[in-house]
């Protein structure tokens, strides 16, 4: 029996949540079943390239300078779709959805489209564009039920919209496999020292000035605490300012954006989120995994995952003072720390397995071929 082609369409492959998923989900499916293909526009984002090239899959650019000239390779992808006759088209973010719907509405391919966040934080032009092509698919993927009700009360689409949560590999972001120690030494801090941490692209959303204010407060009662933000982003220079103008330079590590961050989570006791909006943080998921104790906003489906004390500490958004309380408060107490990491795992085990989310989206693939 042939296999099933799918083509996934993404803006890029830097190391973003959702572009993390694809190498992880694509190594998880049936390879006697599925052949897998991806496209990107954005070719200075390309980090994730050779782990999914690892994987199999025919990974290629089709260079885009912006937004705008996402749409101009509408005709490449007709053409490449003919060539390696692709039956599915997946895409991943607004962008990328748009020349997708195109493909749908004016050439009859098959489009499947993950939205990985809430309508309301989208730019209005963004916004609108999302709006008004929204119904030109043949089916939605949202990535936690926070995301789903935005898109029914914004779009009211007629398009079916499906909840499938997203997942991380157990086996793969296990603490057991890591030694602690590793990037302790590198860093030259003591086995002994808390280490508060964040895997993040720097976006306004992500809040990591205030990120860095909280730390300063932590340091403040932990003069031997330090702290790690993994990733990079528009708002590097804001972070370098805040961490210069609070005396933070010797205890704040920046390593850049890293392909590779299980080591990194290891080295860590806390995972600290400031986000004023997300989707589904797959970093989150990541720090759970790794049984890393969170504290975190309540910010999007944050709150599907995080129940305050019991996996985990949750705060308002809108009071983030409340973080730097929460991680004083658990580093204060090693007890209910390791009790919250250790629950942390085992919600991802139970409900947050990529397993459990490549057999939904294999379900969805053989659905769509079969129309």
């Amino acid at each position: 029996m042939p296999k099933i082609k799918i083509l996934h369409i993404i803006k890029s492959l830097g190391r973003g949540g959702a572009e993390m998923l694809l190498p992880e989900t694509i190594r998880l499916h049936n390879s006697n079943q599925f052949e897998f293909h991806c496209i990107y526009f954005l070719p200075w984002k390309d980090q994730l390239v050779k782990t999914i090239q690892k994987t199999g899959t025919k990974v290629t650019c089709f260079k885009a300078s912006n937004n705008m000239t996402i749409l101009l390779q509408y005709r490449r992808l007709v053409n490449y779709i003919r060539k390696e006759k692709i039956q599915i088209v997946h895409c991943h973010l607004p962008w990328a959805a748009f020349v997708g719907r195109l493909l749908h509405k004016f050439n009859g391919i098959h489009l499947i489209y993950s939205e990985h966040n809430k309508q309301e934080r989208y730019h209005p032009i963004t916004a609108a564009i999302n709006k008004y092509s929204f119904n030109w698919q043949n089916s939605v993927i949202a990535v936690s039920e926070d995301v789903k009700l935005s898109i029914l009360k914004n779009i009211e689409p007629i398009v079916q919209v499906k909840t499938v949560l997203n997942g991380v590999n157990t086996e793969r972001f296990n603490r057991q496999k890591y030694s602690a120690e590793e990037i302790r030494q590198k860093l030259n801090i003591k086995t002994n020292d808390p280490v508060i941490g964040n895997v993040a692209v720097f976006r306004t959303q992500k809040r990591l000035d205030l990120w860095i204010e909280q730390a300063a407060i932590i340091k403040a009662k932990f003069a031997n605490a330090h702290f790690i933000l993994v990733g990079d982003g528009p708002t590097q220079p804001l972070v370098h300012t805040k961490i210069n103008d609070l005396g933070l330079t010797d205890c704040v590590h920046l390593p850049g954006r890293l392909e590779e961050v299980r080591p990194w989570l290891a080295a860590m006791d806390i995972f600290l989120i400031s986000s004023k909006f997300e989707g589904l943080p797959i970093a989150l998921l990541e720090a759970l995994s790794m049984e890393v104790a969170v504290v975190t906003t309540n910010a999007g489906g944050i709150k599907e995952v995080i129940k305050h004390k019991e996996n985990g500490w949750i705060v308002d958004i809108d009071s983030p003072n409340d973080l730097s309380l929460g991680v004083i408060s658990l580093l204060s107490d090693a007890k209910q720390k390791n009790q919250l990491a250790g629950s942390g795992r085992r919600t991802i085990e139970e409900d947050f397995s990529i397993n459990k989310m490549v057999n939904s989206l294999e379900k969805e693939y053989l659905k769509a071929a079969r129309e």
